[in-house]
């Protein structure tokens, strides 16, 4: 089969050999490949087949294929671009995800692919339109509109004074003259990404032998040959807002066809879903198509066609969907083991192939690959950092205070490291990066803290960035997600989190005799220890333990733990001036049993690991700027470009989730932006952890934890504009 695709179509002996990003238009069944140059320009009259192959950490490679229809197409280039595409994805063995996009209404994944935005162009195949790259400008006369924050789209629409309005930007093309013009409502991110789409003309499409000139409204240069300019109006386009309740309204339908004929039933109605729903013998349909999806899961050995089910695919987005809906639903065919974040959402406690089932989901420790830690390459790789959540390995100046009452008090240095669960407190971390020196301000509250303890440590955590002159990074943490940061701080010893607190009746609360401690190391040798009641309910295989008496104390060496963990427990003994008897699990004596109340059943499974991979960071921008706030994902891959200064920014990178300010934000956007990261990872279908550590970072201030997630970041970047950089190149 595969040297029958190859001999019909060469372009497939091409495809998906090396990561990047691979364009063809269709042409009378053939596969005709677009120059690089010329990437993100479609004529509406065709349809096309866009492979994105990325490669994973092991170096194998992955595939996101697309076949994208002009709003021209004919039915019968549609449906050739369909079978070229279940040809294509037979030809890479069924790995690829697939994707329908449906000009204007693309998927924010396929958005991303195109940085300087999606320019549609009139005309096609049919009538003898070619992607060529040429020196000849020739008799050109077209206007593009330039819509989106976002997402750019450049759409050429009729050349006159009636097709502008004063919100958006246009690129008026003579040829050899090409005039951008932004309207007065328009403002500096949108220009930004009009002139990325006004040199991207220029360059590759006229080989810079054209000129550019950027001009604003009221200073139009006379060759725009337009006549006179009328009264414009003031239309704005609607930002989409992305509302995290509405992934929860989704159905799950079987499809099978064991008698023969293809069959749909509905098995569940709400998610999150459960994952044992999905068998390897079938296929399944995910619609959540008001929100603009529809998912089509293979199963590994499925007996559906994949043709038929496709099929049943549109049919499900006419009987569940309205159908005269814009925009229509994007269509994902997912191979099972090739599931994307978006997809696996929609599931609870989703496990890949390698994962094991395990409780203990309270101190859950995110396991990065196969790769092992070492502190000393975080100063040579931000990405590093980014990925351990680790400016440095902790080694720099901290000062720490114990919220009590309305004030901080400051805690012997001899005890850092040491909480009480019934307490809030505020850690100052300062440290040197390069060059660039920068502050943390950790504010951790411990889970039987008072509502007014929690309060009072995020009011104090402000007036100590205040005295930093507000340029600190703020991380608010609830005991049990201490990021990996936060554990290095205290070098050898292990956090430890004890029982009790201050109490401003009775002052600080005594220790029971009866004491155990559950002892947990992180990926980077760190160790998590804390208190919790004396049961042998609470024993867990998979960690090391403490239980100390009066009259004596045993270390519990649970038969999944590792060395760290037993070093920790070792050094906690140590701060506890106790010298315990050593006891492997399955060897326990009848004493110690006793006193744990008895032997009881506890957890013996091996702990789930969740892997970085199933949750590739995701970038958000919250904005006020229409009158009512709304939050946008913003697709692709990460750049700093991204980051509007007149916006606030959520990056989620699943182990935490950042709030980027910017230096232009309105004061609303900059208070609603940590709330709305708190209903984000409350409403996440996947049942986030609501203790998701939060932090909060100044634009200007970053700390590598946040610069590594970033494809190329530079620390001068905001020295000047964006946009002056931008013009200052052309």
């Amino acid at each position: 089969m595969n040297q029958l695709l190859q001999e019909e179509h060469n372009a497939f002996e091409r495809a998906g050999k090396e990561a990047g990003l691979q364009v063809w238009r269709v042409e009378n069944m053939e596969l005709v490949p677009v120059p690089e140059s010329l990437y993100g320009r479609f004529y509406i009259g065709d349809a096309y087949l866009i492979l994105k192959s990325t490669s994973n950490r092991s170096g194998a490679l992955q595939y996101d294929l697309h076949y994208w229809q002009g709003s021209a197409c004919s039915q019968d280039e549609s449906g050739a671009a369909a079978i070229l595409t279940v040809q294509m994805d037979d030809f890479l063995q069924g790995a690829p995800v697939q994707y329908r996009e449906v000009q204007g209404y693309e998927s924010g994944t396929f958005t991303g692919y195109f940085k300087s935005g999606l320019t549609y162009m009139k005309g096609g195949v049919a009538s003898g339109f070619k992607h060529v790259v040429t020196s000849d400008v020739g008799d050109v006369k077209r206007l593009l509109h330039v819509r989106g924050r976002r997402a750019v789209r450049a759409t050429e629409v009729p050349v006159s004074w009636d097709s502008f309005n004063q919100s958006d930007s246009f690129i008026l093309d003579l040829g050899q003259e090409i005039i951008q013009w932004s309207g007065s409502h328009s403002n500096h991110f949108e220009k930004l990404k009009a002139t990325m789409v006004s040199k991207g003309i220029r360059d590759n499409e006229r080989c810079g032998r054209a000129e550019l000139q950027v001009c604003d409204e009221g200073a139009e240069p006379e060759k725009m040959v337009l006549g006179e300019k009328p009264e414009l109006s003031e239309s704005q386009a609607d930002d989409t807002e992305t509302d995290a309740s509405n992934r929860k309204a989704a159905r799950l339908y079987k499809v099978s066809n064991a008698g023969g004929d293809l069959e749909v039933t509905v098995v569940a109605e709400e998610s999150p879903f459960s994952q044992n729903t999905l068998v390897s013998s079938e296929c399944f349909i995910l619609d959540n198509g008001a929100n603009g999806h529809i998912f089509i899961w293979k199963g590994e050995h499925n007996r559906c066609e994949t043709s038929k089910t496709h099929l049943t695919g549109r049919e499900l987005v006419i009987r569940f969907s309205c159908p005269t809906c814009v925009p229509a639903p994007q269509v994902q065919v997912l191979p099972e083991h090739g599931e994307g974040p978006l997809f696996k959402q929609f599931f609870k406690d989703w496990r890949g192939p390698s994962d094991t089932v395990g409780m203990g989901t309270a101190y859950l420790t995110p396991v990065i690959g196969q790769v092992p830690f070492d502190a000393a390459t975080l100063h040579q790789s931000e990405g590093m950092a980014a990925q351990y959540g680790m400016v440095d390995c902790g080694d720099g100046e901290k000062q720490i205070w114990r919220v009590e009452g309305s004030e901080k008090v400051p805690v012997d240095s001899a005890s850092y490291g040491q909480f009480y669960g019934g307490d809030s407190y505020i850690i100052l971390y300062r440290y040197q990066h390069s060059d660039r020196s920068g502050q943390i301000i950790y504010m951790w509250q411990g889970a039987e803290s008072t509502q007014d303890e929690v309060a009072a440590s995020a009011f104090l955590a402000v007036e100590v960035d205040d005295e930093l002159e507000g340029n600190a990074v703020q991380v608010r943490v609830i005991q049990g997600k201490e990021p990996a940061h936060l554990m290095s701080l205290f070098g050898d010893k292990p956090l430890v989190v004890y029982k009790g607190g201050t109490s401003r009746e009775n002052g600080q609360s005594e220790a029971a005799d009866t004491r155990l401690f559950q002892i947990r190391a992180n990926p980077a040798g760190n160790t998590r220890t804390v208190e919790v009641e004396p049961s042998s309910s609470r024993l867990n295989s998979n960690d090391v333990f403490l239980l100390v008496l009066p009259s004596g104390s045993w270390m519990w060496k649970g038969s999944r733990s590792n060395p760290d963990e037993l070093k920790g427990a070792e050094q906690l003994a140590e701060i506890l001036h106790v010298t315990p008897t050593l006891l492997d699990e399955g060897e326990e004596q009848d004493g110690f049993w006793d006193t744990l109340g008895g032997q009881q059943d506890y957890c013996r499974s091996a702990r789930l690991k969740n892997q970085m991979e199933a949750h590739p960071p995701r970038l958000f921008a919250c904005s006020n700027k229409t009158g009512n706030f709304k939050v946008d994902e913003v697709p692709g891959e990460l750049t700093q470009d991204d980051l509007a200064p007149d916006d606030v920014m959520i990056l989620d990178t699943w182990d935490q989730v950042f709030v980027w300010i910017g230096n232009e934000a309105q004061e609303e956007e900059k208070t609603r932006a940590v709330t709305s990261a708190e209903r984000y990872i409350e409403s996440d279908p996947a049942n986030r952890d609501p203790r998701t550590p939060i932090v909060t970072v100044k634009q200007g201030f970053e700390p590598p934890t946040f610069t590594g997630w970033f494809l190329g970041w530079e620390y001068e970047y905001w020295s000047i504009s964006p946009l002056q950089r931008y013009l200052q190149a052309l």
